[in-house]
């Protein structure tokens, strides 16, 4: 995928291309001193990481406050406040446990102004309330909806990037949790799941 066939897929601004520009370069940097995405992905990046994250607006086009579990690299999260800079009332929090992962959107975020908090910490000790919550490649169902349940509980939906493991990992995660779920096949690989998931409560054990 080019940056015109992203521009013409997601309708972003000029402004918001330059922006997805720098952090391109600015993720190249990081990620030759830490491991923050694979580097043979890094070629692809306009379709492996940037309209992979972004395909998620089109499913909560109304949605304006986000929150990314574990959101390492800045997938969706920065995407996606980049994407949302000039939507009124738009904001996105970055929340990932370690340092160093936070320090590098901290730094992207500062740099292009973009509408998001960084927040070191555990994704599930957060008091947020957020119209979405999403989170990719960062733990199989089961435990990623624990992650999510302080979310889900205050409304949000939870849209979750997943691969193509998807279904048995939803299957898996039935064991633990009731909810309410929904897959679609991913824009960017059709290999790939959103999971969709509401109304999350844990299963009684008998």
């Amino acid at each position: 995928m080019t940056p015109s066939e992203l521009q013409t897929l997601t309708g972003a601004s000029d402004a918001c291309m330059a922006d997805l520009e720098v952090f391109a370069l600015r993720l190249a940097e990081a990620n030759a001193v830490m491991n923050l995405v694979g580097p043979d992905t890094l070629p692809d990046i306009w379709n492996r990481h940037y309209w992979d994250s972004a395909q998620l607006l089109a499913l909560e086009p109304a949605a304006r406050t986000w929150a990314d579990l574990g959101a390492g690299a800045g997938f969706p999260g920065v995407v996606l406040a980049i994407l949302l800079k000039e939507t009124p009332g738009a904001h996105v929090w970055l929340i990932d446990s370690l340092g160093k992962r936070c320090r590098f959107l901290e730094q992207v975020v500062d740099e292009l102004r973009l509408p998001a908090t960084v927040i070191n910490g555990r994704a599930e000790a957060q008091a947020l309330k957020v119209d979405v919550v999403t989170a990719r490649a960062v733990a199989a169902m089961d435990k990623l909806l624990g992650y999510a349940q302080p979310y889900l509980q205050r409304g949000a939906r939870g849209l979750f990037l997943k691969g193509e493991k998807a279904e048995l990992e939803v299957a898996e995660a039935r064991r633990v949790w009731q909810f309410d779920c929904d897959l679609s096949v991913s824009r960017s690989d059709p290999r790939g799941r959103i999971v969709s998931v509401r109304s999350l409560r844990r299963v009684r054990s008998r």
